[in-house]
Parts: structure tokens; C-alpha cells; sequence
């Protein structure tokens, strides 16, 4: 929502959003901040961002030695509540160490959060990308293989907000970057039922998706496999990981409650 919308709007609590962006100000990149650097990364004052952090500390999410802050273990009751009201979650997780057992390599479920994928279950083997992934990581949908599927999955209204707001960037030199040719890739894979992305977000990255449906044959998640361009093949992962995720897929979405 645009600021001037957010000020016309009398059900929207600015503060609440601004206390939203302290917590996001702190990452694996900076765990600890002073007062100066949350104001600074969250555009707030002094003022603001001091009594926004103490206000955390005091309801337990996060803490302070006098000089710098830190969040607790308490915010992950933030992100475990939207992963536990996921009906998919639970059930996921046996069914895709089923996949990784079957075919040693990585598997990830995801969700479409504006441009982005969101990682919200992985069962991992061995690290095949520079980009260290956990529930929670972010990817840009354009270009990787659970964001063509969920991308194919949208009502036409829905994909045509993306197609206005995305960014295409090129990560790689085989990244699709223009406009045509994403929306053709994106209805490739709603033809076909599955999207394979060949190093178009790292180089030596390859993954194959596929969508996971409720009953009503919406698309909730997708669900990828991702190796390493030397280890498989582009024919390999159609004729052996493909079978492989369609099978977890159908059994994930028939285990989710009416």
C-alpha cells in the first residue's frame, strides 16, 4: 500500500508497520545493532526507533546490553504460526525425505509473496548453491523453477499485477530477462504442468518443479528438486526427478484436509 494510501486509510496503524520494519531491519548479515543503525536502516528517528526496540525488549522479542540490540528466539513464534496454520506443511516434510532419499538431491516448498518465492519447508543433502537456503529465504520468482509454477498457477488479474511490478534481472547469462520471453516460459509450464530452469539463477544450478494442488485444483505451493548441472542432466531430471516430484506432489495433496 502506497503512503498516501496508508494515510487515507483509517484501518491502517502505521506504527504497528513501522515496528514490522525494526524487526526486518536485523539479518545473518546484522544481528546486532546499535539505536543509530536500526534508525538508519528502518528510516526512522532516534526517537522512533528507540522506543519501537524497547518496546520489544519488553514483550520478550528481542534484547539489549545498553548498546546494542539483538532479537530473541521469540519472533520465530511469528513465522511458526503461519507455517503451522499451512495445511500442507506437516505432511510435506515425510513425503519429500522421500524424494531426497530417492533421489539424493535437495527438496524445497515454497509459496508466491509478491516477487518473490518464499521458502517455507527443505530437506537438504549436499549444498548446490553459493545462496544458503532455509524456511524463510527468498528468491525471485521469475527466474526459478517453483516460481514459474506458482506464477502459472495465478488467476489472469493476479499475473498481470506481477507482469507490472517485476524486475527482471539478469543473474546469469542464461537468465530469461525480457518480458516475452518469461510469459512464454510461464505458459509453457502451464501446459506442460512443470517448469525445469537451467542455471538461470546461478550458473551450475539446475531445478524442476512442480505445483501442489488443494481439492479444488488451485495451486497452493510448488514443490522443486534442485542439482548441480554435472551431476544431472536435463533428460535425467524429466525422465527420472520429474516421475519422482509428480508422485510427492499427488501424495501431498491428497493428504490436505477437505
Amino acid at each position: 500500500m502506497r503512503s498516501e494510501e496508508a494515510g487515507e486509510d483509517k484501518d491502517y496503524v502505521q506504527s504497528l508497520v513501522r515496528g514490522l520494519e525494526v524487526i526486518r531491519t536485523f539479518s545473518q548479515y546484522k544481528p546486532r545493532m546499535t539505536l543509530s543503525e536500526v534508525a538508519q536502516h528502518a528510516g526512522l528517528t532516534r526517537a522512533a526507533a528507540r522506543r519501537f526496540l524497547l518496546t520489544l525488549v519488553r514483550e520478550g522479542y528481542a534484547e539489549t546490553d545498553g548498546k546494542y540490540f539483538s532479537l530473541r528466539p521469540k519472533v520465530l513464534d511469528l513465522g511458526f504460526s503461519y507455517l503451522s496454520s499451512l495445511p500442507m506443511w506437516e505432511v510435506a516434510q515425510p513425503i519429500m525425505r522421500d524424494v531426497v532419499n530417492a533421489l539424493h538431491e535437495s527438496c524445497s516448498l515454497s509459496v508466491l509473496d509478491g516477487q518473490d518465492i518464499v521458502y517455507v519447508a527443505r530437506v537438504p543433502t549436499e549444498r548446490v548453491m553459493t545462496i544458503g537456503l532455509s524456511i524463510g529465504s527468498r528468491l525471485p520468482a521469475f527466474c526459478s523453477s517453483m516460481g514459474r509454477v506458482l506464477l502459472a498457477g495465478l488467476p489472469p488479474t493476479e499475473l498481470a499485477v506481477f507482469f507490472d511490478r517485476v524486475k527482471l534481472e539478469r543473474r546469469t547469462e542464461r537468465t530469461v530477462a525480457t518480458m516475452v520471453a518469461l510469459k512464454d516460459a510461464i505458459d509453457t509450464t502451464r501446459r506442460q504442468g512443470w517448469a525445469l530452469v537451467d542455471q538461470e539463477l546461478e550458473m551450475g544450478l539446475r531445478s524442476i518443479a512442480v505445483p501442489v494442488r488443494n481439492r479444488r485444483s488451485e495451486v497452493l505451493a510448488a514443490l522443486n528438486v534442485s542439482t548441480h548441472e554435472g551431476r544431472s542432466s536435463l533428460e535425467v531430471m524429466k525422465t527420472r526427478f520429474l516421475p519422482e516430484l509428480l508422485d510427492a506432489a499427488q501424495r501431498i495433496s491428497a493428504s490436505l484436509p477437505q
